[in-house]
């Protein structure tokens, strides 16, 4: 099974925010084409009082697909073939719960949440990568570098050029 580049976004809303469902409707288009999957979504509220709710959206099956596939690449890179296959079993057990996070993790997440806020924890593989990495390896190229610029950071960047 080839893999996209697997991102962690994490938004966060404030009391005043409004959710009318856009945002979701957005990421099933996305998926719909095949342009990112939707590994895991939670969502972690924390009203003023401080207690928590949490809501996540995940599929079982891709969590589990998921899972084996990441402990074969961590396994192959520890121990070669025998690790991989090693770890693709150990990877699709942890998976099998249909849950990317345990309680602990989601406490963790919590306390990093002022009261009276949200967040989001997306966690999506971009499939649109997939063809073209193999484009570009059966070129003979290689990726030296990857990263991500949001256009908050240009426009830090021109602050500090203006300043």
């Amino acid at each position: 099974m080839a893999l996209g580049p697997v991102q962690v976004l994490v938004l966060g809303y404030g009391p005043d925010a409004e959710f009318t469902g856009e945002a979701l409707d957005e990421l099933k288009k996305l998926r719909e084409h095949d342009i990112v999957r939707v590994i895991d979504l939670l969502f972690v509220a924390k009203d003023e009082n401080g207690d928590i709710a949490k809501v996540e959206l995940s599929d079982a099956e891709e969590l589990t697909e998921l899972g084996a596939v990441a402990g074969a690449l961590i396994g192959f890179g520890a121990a070669g073939e025998e690790g991989a296959e090693v770890g693709a079993v150990a990877g699709a057990v942890a998976a099998s719960d249909g849950t990317m996070y345990d309680e602990a993790d989601v406490w963790y997440i919590a306390d990093s949440i002022p009261p009276g806020m949200s967040a989001a924890i997306a966690v999506l593989e971009h499939r649109w990568a997939i063809p073209l990495r193999a484009a570009i390896e059966r070129s003979g190229g290689v990726a030296l570098a990857d990263e991500w610029i949001h256009p908050e950071d240009l426009i830090a960047l021109g602050v500090e050029a203006a300043g």
